[in-house]
């Protein structure tokens, strides 16, 4: 499965304002690695974040989990707002 469409479906379901959200992945040096940038609206960034950073990092790990069933590699996820 595409980790960034995986990323996205999961955002899209935590946001309020599905059109301020971009997910992207970004080229790194690691082939090993995939870096996947999340962008949504100042109103969404405490749903994304969750308390204490519980829903990122459920969010984190279900990526990973995903990556590790189908290309084996490391995700790393950041979160930002518009």
């Amino acid at each position: 499965m595409d980790l960034v469409l995986l990323t996205k479906t999961i955002v899209e379901l935590l946001c309020d304002d599905k059109d301020a959200i971009s997910v992207n992945e970004y080229e790194t040096i690691d082939e090993d690695f995939v870096h996947i940038e999340v962008l949504v609206s100042k109103s969404d960034l405490g749903r994304i974040i969750g308390k204490n950073g519980k829903t990122i990092r459920s969010i984190r790990n279900i990526v990973q989990a995903s990556s590790n069933l189908n290309v084996s590699k490391k995700v790393k996820i950041d979160v930002d707002s518009y």
